[in-house]
Protein backbone atom coordinates (compact mmCIF):
# COMPACT_ATOMS: atom_id res chain seq x y z
CA UNK A 1 0.00 0.00 0.00
CA UNK A 2 1.36 3.08 -1.57
CA UNK A 3 2.37 5.77 1.64
CA UNK A 4 1.72 8.48 -1.13
CA UNK A 5 -1.78 10.49 0.06
CA UNK A 6 -3.60 13.55 -1.00
CA UNK A 7 -5.70 13.43 2.11
CA UNK A 8 -4.92 16.53 4.28
CA UNK A 9 -7.11 15.53 6.96
CA UNK A 10 -5.15 12.34 7.42
CA UNK A 11 -2.12 14.56 7.92
CA UNK A 12 -3.78 16.12 10.26
CA UNK A 13 -4.92 13.40 11.77
CA UNK A 14 -1.30 12.63 11.91
CA UNK A 15 0.35 15.50 13.31
CA UNK A 16 -1.74 15.99 15.79
CA UNK A 17 -1.02 12.56 17.27
CA UNK A 18 2.31 13.62 17.67
CA UNK A 19 3.58 11.65 14.19
CA UNK A 20 5.26 13.02 11.36
CA UNK A 21 4.21 13.81 7.58
CA UNK A 22 6.01 14.00 4.18
CA UNK A 23 4.58 17.25 3.00
CA UNK A 24 5.40 19.37 -0.26
CA UNK A 25 6.55 23.19 -0.36
CA UNK A 26 7.67 25.01 -3.35
CA UNK A 27 11.45 24.11 -2.95
CA UNK A 28 11.50 20.36 -1.83
CA UNK A 29 9.53 18.07 0.09
CA UNK A 30 9.52 18.52 3.76
CA UNK A 31 9.37 16.16 6.89
CA UNK A 32 7.36 18.20 9.46
CA UNK A 33 6.20 17.53 12.90
CA UNK A 34 4.93 19.79 15.63
CA UNK A 35 7.29 22.06 16.72
CA UNK A 36 6.40 21.96 20.84
CA UNK A 37 6.29 17.93 20.38
CA UNK A 38 9.26 16.59 21.70
CA UNK A 39 7.71 12.83 19.99
CA UNK A 40 7.53 14.07 16.57
CA UNK A 41 11.08 16.63 16.96
CA UNK A 42 12.85 13.36 17.95
CA UNK A 43 11.27 10.93 15.09
CA UNK A 44 12.46 14.04 12.64
CA UNK A 45 15.95 14.04 13.84
CA UNK A 46 16.01 10.03 13.89
CA UNK A 47 14.13 9.08 10.58
CA UNK A 48 16.76 11.57 8.73
CA UNK A 49 19.98 10.01 10.62
CA UNK A 50 20.14 13.92 11.13
CA UNK A 51 22.54 15.16 13.84
CA UNK A 52 21.47 16.99 16.61
CA UNK A 53 23.72 20.66 16.01
CA UNK A 54 21.73 20.80 12.69
CA UNK A 55 18.59 23.15 13.39
CA UNK A 56 15.20 22.78 11.94
CA UNK A 57 13.36 24.68 9.86
CA UNK A 58 9.69 26.48 11.32
CA UNK A 59 6.80 26.25 8.89
CA UNK A 60 4.00 28.97 9.34
CA UNK A 61 1.13 29.82 6.95
CA UNK A 62 1.17 33.73 8.18
CA UNK A 63 2.92 36.36 9.64
CA UNK A 64 0.75 37.26 12.64
CA UNK A 65 2.26 33.39 13.35
CA UNK A 66 6.37 33.81 12.66
CA UNK A 67 5.74 37.16 15.31
CA UNK A 68 4.67 34.39 18.02
CA UNK A 69 8.05 32.13 17.43
CA UNK A 70 10.13 35.67 17.30
CA UNK A 71 11.38 37.90 19.88
CA UNK A 72 13.28 40.27 17.36
CA UNK A 73 12.13 41.16 13.75
CA UNK A 74 14.85 43.56 12.25
CA UNK A 75 13.51 46.19 9.86
CA UNK A 76 15.49 44.52 7.02
CA UNK A 77 13.74 41.21 8.00
CA UNK A 78 10.70 42.84 7.34
CA UNK A 79 11.56 44.60 3.88
CA UNK A 80 12.31 40.20 3.09
CA UNK A 81 9.50 38.97 4.66
CA UNK A 82 7.40 41.78 2.99
CA UNK A 83 9.08 41.41 -0.57
CA UNK A 84 9.64 37.21 -0.55
CA UNK A 85 6.77 35.44 1.73
CA UNK A 86 4.91 33.09 0.91
CA UNK A 87 7.90 32.05 -0.50
CA UNK A 88 11.35 30.15 -0.35
CA UNK A 89 12.69 32.61 2.28
CA UNK A 90 13.70 31.37 5.44
CA UNK A 91 14.74 33.95 7.98
CA UNK A 92 16.82 33.50 11.20
CA UNK A 93 15.73 35.60 13.93
CA UNK A 94 15.51 35.82 17.83
CA UNK A 95 13.47 33.38 19.20
CA UNK A 96 11.16 33.49 22.07
CA UNK A 97 12.01 31.28 25.25
CA UNK A 98 9.33 28.42 24.65
CA UNK A 99 10.36 27.40 21.00
CA UNK A 100 11.94 24.14 22.31
CA UNK A 101 16.27 23.97 22.36
CA UNK A 102 15.75 21.10 19.93
CA UNK A 103 14.07 22.62 17.00
CA UNK A 104 16.97 25.61 17.23
CA UNK A 105 20.31 22.80 17.90
CA UNK A 106 20.45 25.29 21.63
CA UNK A 107 20.57 28.37 19.78
CA UNK A 108 18.93 31.52 20.59
CA UNK A 109 17.55 32.15 17.38
CA UNK A 110 15.00 30.22 15.37
CA UNK A 111 14.90 29.57 11.45
CA UNK A 112 10.96 30.12 10.19
CA UNK A 113 9.24 30.66 6.66
CA UNK A 114 6.09 30.64 5.26
CA UNK A 115 5.80 28.59 2.27
CA UNK A 116 4.30 29.17 -0.86
CA UNK A 117 2.34 25.82 -2.03
CA UNK A 118 -1.42 25.69 -1.74
CA UNK A 119 -1.49 22.52 0.23
CA UNK A 120 1.15 22.69 2.97
CA UNK A 121 -0.40 26.75 3.66
CA UNK A 122 -4.26 24.78 3.90
CA UNK A 123 -3.02 22.36 5.89
CA UNK A 124 -1.06 24.73 8.17
CA UNK A 125 -4.14 26.82 8.37
CA UNK A 126 -5.77 23.67 10.11
CA UNK A 127 -3.50 23.29 12.76
CA UNK A 128 -2.78 24.61 16.30
CA UNK A 129 0.96 24.57 15.67
CA UNK A 130 3.77 25.50 13.69
CA UNK A 131 5.24 22.36 11.70
CA UNK A 132 9.21 21.67 11.93
CA UNK A 133 10.36 20.66 8.15
CA UNK A 134 13.63 19.55 6.99
CA UNK A 135 13.91 17.88 3.80
CA UNK A 136 12.67 14.97 3.40
CA UNK A 137 15.58 13.12 2.87
CA UNK A 138 18.25 10.61 4.71
CA UNK A 139 20.64 13.13 6.12
CA UNK A 140 22.99 14.59 3.22
CA UNK A 141 21.43 12.75 0.15
CA UNK A 142 19.90 14.09 -2.80
CA UNK A 143 16.80 15.93 -1.82
CA UNK A 144 13.16 15.26 -2.86
CA UNK A 145 11.18 16.72 -5.47
CA UNK A 146 8.67 14.37 -5.62
CA UNK A 147 6.70 12.52 -3.47
CA UNK A 148 8.14 9.56 -5.09
CA UNK A 149 11.55 10.45 -3.65
CA UNK A 150 10.01 10.42 -0.36
CA UNK A 151 8.52 7.49 -0.64
CA UNK A 152 11.68 5.80 -1.71
CA UNK A 153 13.59 6.66 0.95
CA UNK A 154 10.79 6.35 4.08
CA UNK A 155 8.62 4.01 2.96
CA UNK A 156 8.90 1.88 5.79
CA UNK A 157 9.53 4.49 8.74
CA UNK A 158 6.87 7.29 7.93
CA UNK A 159 2.71 6.47 7.50
CA UNK A 160 2.33 9.00 5.38
CA UNK A 161 3.76 11.53 2.27
CA UNK A 162 0.93 14.77 1.74
CA UNK A 163 1.00 14.65 -2.21
CA UNK A 164 1.67 18.76 -3.94
CA UNK A 165 2.58 17.12 -6.81
CA UNK A 166 6.86 17.95 -8.41
CA UNK A 167 8.12 21.06 -6.58
CA UNK A 168 8.06 23.99 -8.50
CA UNK A 169 11.63 25.57 -7.23
CA UNK A 170 13.39 22.54 -6.70
CA UNK A 171 16.24 23.41 -4.58
CA UNK A 172 15.91 24.86 -0.76
CA UNK A 173 15.20 28.17 0.70
CA UNK A 174 17.39 30.96 0.68
CA UNK A 175 18.34 31.66 4.45
CA UNK A 176 19.44 34.90 5.94
CA UNK A 177 20.07 35.50 9.00
CA UNK A 178 21.46 38.53 11.34
CA UNK A 179 24.54 39.52 12.96
CA UNK A 180 24.78 43.05 14.35
CA UNK A 181 21.66 43.73 12.39
CA UNK A 182 23.04 43.18 9.38
CA UNK A 183 22.33 40.72 6.62
CA UNK A 184 23.96 37.69 6.35
CA UNK A 185 23.04 34.75 3.94
CA UNK A 186 23.64 31.27 5.79
CA UNK A 187 22.45 29.23 2.82
CA UNK A 188 22.27 30.00 -1.08
CA UNK A 189 19.02 28.82 -2.68
CA UNK A 190 15.80 29.42 -4.69
CA UNK A 191 15.88 33.36 -4.37
CA UNK A 192 18.99 34.75 -5.94
CA UNK A 193 21.84 37.40 -4.19
CA UNK A 194 21.00 39.53 -6.98
CA UNK A 195 17.24 39.25 -6.00
CA UNK A 196 18.14 40.13 -2.11
CA UNK A 197 20.52 42.96 -2.69
CA UNK A 198 17.99 44.69 -4.93
CA UNK A 199 15.54 44.61 -1.82
CA UNK A 200 18.11 45.38 1.08
CA UNK A 201 21.11 46.51 -0.47
CA UNK A 202 24.90 44.98 0.30
CA UNK A 203 24.99 41.41 2.51
CA UNK A 204 27.80 39.25 3.54
CA UNK A 205 27.76 35.55 2.60
CA UNK A 206 28.60 33.27 4.97
CA UNK A 207 27.82 29.50 4.08
CA UNK A 208 29.91 27.20 4.84
CA UNK A 209 30.09 25.90 8.50
CA UNK A 210 31.01 22.46 9.47
CA UNK A 211 30.41 22.77 13.22
CA UNK A 212 27.66 23.91 15.30
CA UNK A 213 25.89 25.68 12.28
CA UNK A 214 23.61 28.57 12.02
CA UNK A 215 21.33 26.92 9.76
CA UNK A 216 20.61 24.05 7.35
CA UNK A 217 22.90 23.42 4.40
CA UNK A 218 26.19 24.61 5.64
CA UNK A 219 27.86 21.47 5.42
CA UNK A 220 30.57 20.87 2.76
CA UNK A 221 29.06 17.17 1.98
CA UNK A 222 25.41 17.51 1.55
CA UNK A 223 22.96 17.15 -1.42
CA UNK A 224 24.71 14.09 -2.64
CA UNK A 225 23.59 11.19 -5.08
CA UNK A 226 25.64 7.82 -3.89
CA UNK A 227 27.18 7.60 -7.74
CA UNK A 228 30.69 9.16 -7.49
CA UNK A 229 29.89 12.74 -8.46
CA UNK A 230 32.83 15.61 -10.00
CA UNK A 231 31.74 18.78 -10.92
CA UNK A 232 34.37 20.13 -14.03
CA UNK A 233 34.49 22.89 -16.21
CA UNK A 234 35.08 21.03 -19.14
CA UNK A 235 33.62 18.19 -19.13
CA UNK A 236 34.32 16.53 -22.63
CA UNK A 237 38.12 17.40 -21.62
CA UNK A 238 37.57 15.32 -18.09
CA UNK A 239 35.82 12.14 -19.40
CA UNK A 240 38.52 11.54 -21.89
CA UNK A 241 40.39 10.49 -18.96
CA UNK A 242 37.89 7.74 -18.77
CA UNK A 243 37.28 6.11 -21.84
CA UNK A 244 36.17 2.47 -20.22
CA UNK A 245 33.69 4.08 -17.07
CA UNK A 246 29.86 4.34 -17.72
CA UNK A 247 29.40 8.05 -17.16
CA UNK A 248 26.34 10.13 -16.70
CA UNK A 249 26.57 13.87 -17.77
CA UNK A 250 24.35 17.00 -16.51
CA UNK A 251 24.89 20.40 -18.54
CA UNK A 252 23.31 23.69 -18.76
CA UNK A 253 22.19 24.09 -22.16
CA UNK A 254 24.68 22.88 -24.82
CA UNK A 255 24.06 18.95 -25.87
CA UNK A 256 27.83 17.54 -25.92
CA UNK A 257 28.56 13.56 -27.21
CA UNK A 258 31.39 11.36 -26.44
CA UNK A 259 31.16 7.00 -26.49
CA UNK A 260 31.12 6.50 -23.14
CA UNK A 261 28.60 8.80 -22.40
CA UNK A 262 25.78 6.82 -20.84
CA UNK A 263 23.09 9.51 -20.12
CA UNK A 264 23.22 12.87 -21.04
CA UNK A 265 20.76 15.56 -19.13
CA UNK A 266 20.62 18.88 -20.74
CA UNK A 267 18.91 20.89 -18.05
CA UNK A 268 17.43 23.94 -19.98
CA UNK A 269 17.92 24.06 -23.86
CA UNK A 270 16.76 27.50 -23.74
CA UNK A 271 19.01 28.84 -21.15
CA UNK A 272 16.95 29.83 -18.15
CA UNK A 273 18.53 28.97 -14.60
CA UNK A 274 15.14 29.00 -12.67
CA UNK A 275 14.47 25.93 -15.59
CA UNK A 276 17.66 24.39 -14.60
CA UNK A 277 17.15 25.27 -11.06
CA UNK A 278 13.80 23.09 -10.79
CA UNK A 279 15.50 19.85 -12.54
CA UNK A 280 18.51 19.49 -10.87
CA UNK A 281 17.29 17.23 -8.03
CA UNK A 282 15.12 15.19 -10.38
CA UNK A 283 18.04 14.99 -12.56
CA UNK A 284 20.31 13.77 -9.56
CA UNK A 285 18.16 11.12 -8.64
CA UNK A 286 17.85 9.72 -12.03
CA UNK A 287 21.54 9.41 -12.91
CA UNK A 288 21.99 8.17 -9.85
CA UNK A 289 19.61 4.92 -10.19
CA UNK A 290 21.20 4.03 -13.88
CA UNK A 291 24.43 2.13 -12.13
CA UNK A 292 26.93 4.69 -13.33
CA UNK A 293 30.32 4.74 -12.39
CA UNK A 294 30.47 8.29 -11.89
CA UNK A 295 28.63 11.40 -12.45
CA UNK A 296 29.48 14.84 -13.99
CA UNK A 297 28.31 18.00 -13.78
CA UNK A 298 28.95 21.32 -15.81
CA UNK A 299 29.84 24.22 -13.58
CA UNK A 300 27.03 26.51 -13.98
CA UNK A 301 26.90 30.22 -14.69
CA UNK A 302 28.15 31.83 -11.46
CA UNK A 303 25.40 34.65 -11.42
CA UNK A 304 21.59 34.44 -10.22
CA UNK A 305 20.41 30.85 -9.37
CA UNK A 306 23.67 29.05 -11.24
CA UNK A 307 25.42 30.39 -8.21
CA UNK A 308 23.12 28.51 -6.28
CA UNK A 309 23.17 25.49 -8.46
CA UNK A 310 27.26 25.47 -8.38
CA UNK A 311 26.96 25.30 -4.31
CA UNK A 312 24.80 22.55 -4.02
CA UNK A 313 26.77 20.57 -7.20
CA UNK A 314 29.96 21.64 -4.95
CA UNK A 315 28.50 19.64 -1.74
CA UNK A 316 27.38 16.72 -3.69
CA UNK A 317 30.60 16.42 -5.12
CA UNK A 318 32.88 16.51 -2.01
CA UNK A 319 34.64 13.17 -0.55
Amino acid sequence: MSIISKDIFKAVMLLENDDVVAIPTETVYGLAGNIYSAKAIQKIFEVKKRPSFNPLIVHVDSLEKVLTIVSEFPEKAKLLAKAFWPGPLTLILKKNPDIPDTVTAGKDTVAVRIPNHPVTLSLLKQLSFPLAAPSANPFGSISPTKASHVAEYFKKSIEMVLDGGDCENGIESTIIGFEANEPVIYRLGSISIEEITAVIGSLTLKNKQENAPNAPGMLSRHYAPSTKTYLINDVLEFIKNYPDQKIGVLVFSEEIMAPNIEKLVVLSSKKDLKEAASKLYQTLHTLDQLQLDMIVAEVFPNYGLGTSINDRLERATKK
